[in-house]
């Protein structure tokens, strides 16, 4: 029904509608994305601009549902509306015309309604509360079964009046957030866990373009626990666009910080290394931050302190957007993306190969530093080694 009724969709947008004179930038990367996430959808689609909204149109035969699907991972748009356009051809086509529709969308007519007309083009003949009165009337002399309810109908039908005459009744919600591209670009540092795909994620929702570093421990870590992370990589770069993600090489390192450092404080200077090497690769490839997926308190590296200690090590801003979340809040949102179950296959990361039993929960800046000291003889050429060797691989949805 849907294929043969609608030829086009209404894209609504909220954020970039209150830009100023850079409006149009806004609206350009949004066109962009949406051509990207359509072009492996089957069928033809043109992408308009017009007044403040902006069209997907059709050509011929295509697949309505992989249409919705693939929009609904582009950020900026707020509701997909299947819209039936047509042409002003005086109001008693219009009323058919609305009849039509109502009895193609919903073959079961009992349901309650409010017609919201709409007079963008000021010298169509009615006022909108007149139209909003006689289509109703004209429905309720076609669907005597129908009932008008003003204030929460079950059916909303819009009628906006144009160049030509938009009529929908569906908004199907979008994701939200800004079009990816409008505001630079960042580092991720992705693990194979829950946190750091759902903080991606989020990050991506504020336009910012996303690259990723995954620190790979072989033999400790398994080429399964790669793939989880490139697979984990994938559902995020649905939402964000093509990710370059870094595997960066890191068994060296941690065993060197196992074999000179304190136990307890491996972690928190594990981590201080993982930051300083994801920063190289951030200033590299022209990011303007680092992304983590880290929670207040959530474990022994994430308390105050700890975060402190290795945020110390970096010069760019590193952005944290799941710092406030509760841990089931994260899970809602990695299961809203599908990444819950990647996330949770069982497959090991460096970051939970050398743990110790009681990790320091308030470390010391003072002596961290003391203890850093003990990697001096080393450090600096197994850093050097790890970004010589690191592998790029880019990701595509």
């Amino acid at each position: 029904m849907e294929e043969i009724m609608y030829k086009a969709f209404l894209i609504k947008y909220a954020e970039i509608a209150i830009k100023g004179k850079n409006r149009y930038l806004f609206e350009d990367a949004l066109v962009s994305q949406m051509n990207q996430a359509l072009k492996k959808v089957d069928g033809t689609f043109r992408i308009r601009k017009e007044q403040g909204r902006i069209y997907v149109e059709t050509e011929g035969e295509f697949d309505y549902d992989e249409a919705i699907e693939a929009l609904k991972c582009v950020f900026g748009i707020v509701g997909i509306c299947p819209v039936v356009i047509l042409e002003d051809e005086g109001f008693d086509r219009l009323a058919e015309e609305v009849i039509r529709y109502i009895d193609m969308a919903y073959p079961d007519k009992n349901f309650t309604f409010k017609v919201n007309a709409r007079r963008a083009r000021k010298n169509y003949p009615l006022e909108s509360m007149e139209i909003n009165a006689k289509i109703g009337e004209k429905l309720l002399e076609a669907y005597p079964e129908l009932k008008v309810d003003v204030h929460h109908p079950d059916v909303m039908i819009n009628i906006e009046i144009r160049s030509q005459i938009n009529l929908y009744s569906t908004v199907i919600p979008g994701p939200g957030g800004m079009p990816v591209g409008t505001n630079g670009k960042a580092m991720l540092l992705l693990s194979g866990g829950i946190d750091s795909p759902v903080a991606g994620y989020m990050i991506a929702k504020r336009g910012v373009c996303i690259d990723a570093t995954y620190f790979h421990a072989p033999p400790y870590t398994s080429e399964r626990a790669k793939q989880k992370v490139i697979d984990l990589a994938k559902i995020v770069a649905k939402y964000s666009g093509p990710i370059q993600l870094h595997v960066v090489n890191f068994t060296d390192i941690q065993l060197y910080i196992y074999e000179q450092c304190p136990h307890e404080e491996l972690t928190i200077i594990m981590r201080r290394y993982m930051m300083k090497l994801a920063e190289h690769f951030a200033k590299e490839n022209k990011c303007l931050g680092l992304i983590t997926g880290e929670s207040i308190g959530q474990v022994a590296s994430q308390t105050m302190q700890s975060l402190a200690a290795t945020n110390e090590v970096c010069t760019m801003p590193v952005y944290r957007p799941l710092i406030g979340f509760d841990k089931q809040e994260i899970v809602e949102i990695s299961e809203k993306i599908d990444a819950y179950e990647t996330s949770i296959l069982p497959y090991e990361d460096c970051c939970t190969i050398f743990v110790a039993k009681h990790p320091v929960t308030k470390p010391s800046l003072n002596v961290i530093h003391n203890d850093e000291k003990k990697l001096d003889e080393k450090i600096d050429a197994l850093m050097q080694e790890a970004i010589d060797t690191v592998e790029v691989i880019r990701i595509e949805a």
